[in-house]
């Protein structure tokens, strides 16, 4: 009965782990469409402007 407890909480603890992951990669995919989303700007804002 003792191993079975260690078991699930084995395994509680691996899908809390796979769960932070799994949310820290949404937050960074978001982050880094919003970082291209400003380069493009920029890089618009440069190419329109900069060029006189």
């Amino acid at each position: 009965m003792n191993i079975l407890f260690i078991i699930i909480a084995v395994v509680a603890i691996v899908l809390l782990i796979v769960g932070g992951v799994v949310e820290a990669v949404k937050w960074l995919l978001w982050v880094g469409l919003v970082l291209i989303i400003l380069a493009i700007i920029g890089w618009l804002l440069r190419a329109v402007v900069g060029r006189k």
